[in-house]
């Protein structure tokens, strides 16, 4: 079953700059995008903080890839809000 999960970082821990990096990072050692990832959309929400929504294959492939990632976003000062936000899909259209 697909997933969405919505990361939530606080105040301005994720600048655009810290996004930024943190993706070459990922690139650079352990292959981006990962396995299972679908979709990865970076925004501003309406107070201007950066937010990320992702759709996955499956939340073990999230969760094996989220064994990676957060020492990254430790490296790079960006703490979250609280868990991910985990919603199964129940549908997805794509153009």
């Amino acid at each position: 079953m697909s997933i969405l999960v919505r990361f939530s970082p606080t105040g301005n821990s994720a600048t655009p700059e810290r996004y930024d990096e943190t993706v070459r990072r990922l690139r650079e050692s352990h292959g981006f995008p990962p396995a299972g990832l679908e979709y990865h959309v970076a925004f501003r929400d309406s107070a201007g903080d950066l937010r990320v929504s992702e759709i996955w294959d499956s939340r073990e492939q999230f969760e094996t890839f989220g064994q990676r990632l957060m020492p990254v976003l430790t490296e790079m000062g960006i703490q979250l809000s609280g868990e991910p936000e985990v919603l199964e899909i129940h549908n997805i259209i794509k153009r």
